[in-house]
């Protein structure tokens, strides 16, 4: 395996991490209510306002 494709594979998975985050930080700001329609899982469990933190995504596969 080149550099190149090992960075490229790095910046591929950067990338998709950043977009789960910042979708999830778009539903969380929506109201539960609408969370619940949208079927988002864990708005059902949620107590109003706790939120995951930024680090909740790295790493996640």
């Amino acid at each position: 395996m080149s550099i190149l494709s090992s960075i490229g594979r790095l910046a591929t998975e950067f990338s998709a991490a950043r977009a789960r985050y910042q979708t999830e930080r778009a539903i969380h700001a929506l109201p539960i209510e609408l969370q619940k329609d949208i079927g988002w899982p864990e708005a059902a469990d949620a107590k109003p306002g706790l939120r995951l933190g930024v680090g909740s995504w790295a790493g996640a596969k």
